[in-house]
C-alpha cells in the first residue's frame, strides 16, 4: 500500500531547479533515508513533499488514506527554535492543532494524545519544564512527541541528530527504528550515509541529474555506494 507516489519530480526554488527526474514510492511501513551531497536537493525534496515548497514539475500523489496535513514533521532546529520560551507540554500539545477543527480550544482527546506521546518518548516528567532549558536530546524527544501527535501514519525528519553527542545520537536512531517496527512509516533526511544503510529499509540518493531509489541492500551494491568508498561490511 503506497502512501506517496512521486513521478518525475523537478525540485527547486525561485525558478531555479536543483534536482530533476526523481521518481519513487513510499510504501506503508517503509523506513526511507534521503541522502546526497549538500545542495543536492534533499531538504528541498522534503519541503516539497510537505507542501512547504512548490513543485516545479512532475507530480506527487498521496494515497491509502494519507492526507498531506496528516504527515508528522520534525524539522532541523535553528538556534532561535532551540531557545523557544514555552513549556514542554505546550509544545507537544501544539502538535494536535490539526485535530481541533474550528475550535480554538484543546479538548480532552487532544490532551490525552499529548500525554500518551510524552510518556511514549519518556518525557512526561518534563512536562512543566521550559523547552529552552532542556538538553539537545531531550528537545528532540519533545519535537518527536509533537510530530507523533500530528500523525500516527508517517513521520518526516530533517537531519534529526544534528548537534547531538554520539551516545544520544545512537539512542535517537534506535528510537526511530523502534517506531518504524511499531508500524510508523519514516522518511528521514540524513548526511550520515553509514547510519542510513544501517537503519533504513530503503535509500533515495539524490543528485542534480540522477538519483537512486531502492532497498538498502541494492544501494550497497550500486555505483553510488562504491563512489563514496563504501563497503558492504558495516
Amino acid at each position: 500500500m503506497s502512501y506517496i507516489i512521486c513521478d518525475n519530480l523537478i525540485l527547486g526554488y525561485e525558478g531555479t531547479p536543483v534536482a530533476e527526474h526523481i521518481s519513487f514510492t513510499v510504501e506503508k511501513g517503509d523506513y526511507l533515508c534521503i541522502v546526497g551531497e549538500n545542495g543536492a536537493g534533499k531538504s528541498t525534496l522534503m519541503k516539497t513533499l510537505l507542501g512547504l515548497t512548490p513543485l516545479m514539475g512532475g507530480s506527487i500523489r498521496y494515497d491509502d488514506g494519507l492526507e498531506a496535513h496528516e504527515i508528522g514533521y520534525l524539522p532541523q532546529q535553528t538556534f532561535v527554535q532551540k531557545d523557544f520560551p514555552a513549556s514542554v507540554w505546550e509544545i507537544v500539545l501544539s502538535g494536535t492543532l490539526s485535530k481541533c477543527g474550528w475550535s480554538p480550544f484543546f479538548h480532552k482527546e487532544q490532551k490525552k494524545l499529548a500525554e500518551q506521546n510524552m510518556k511514549r518518548m519518556d518525557i512526561w516528567n518534563l512536562k512543566k519544564e521550559c523547552y529552552r532549558n532542556l538538553s539537545g536530546g531531550q528537545q528532540q524527544r519533545v519535537l518527536l512527541a509533537r510530530a507523533l501527535c500530528a500523525s500516527s501514519k508517517l513521520l518526516v525528519l530533517d537531519e534529526p541528530v544534528t548537534g547531538l553527542d554520539p551516545r544520544v545520537t545512537l539512542e535517537f536512531y534506535q528510537l526511530i527504528t523502534d517506531l518504524n517496527k511499531e508500524g510508523l512509516t519514516i522518511i528521514m533526511v540524513s548526511h550520515d550515509i553509514h547510519a542510513a544503510v544501517k537503519y533504513a529499509s530503503h535509500i533515495l540518493h539524490v543528485e542534480k541529474e540522477k538519483s537512486f531509489i531502492g532497498t538498502t541492500g541494492a544501494y550497497i551494491g550500486s555505483d553510488f555506494w562504491k563512489e563514496l568508498g563504501g563497503t558492504a561490511n558495516l
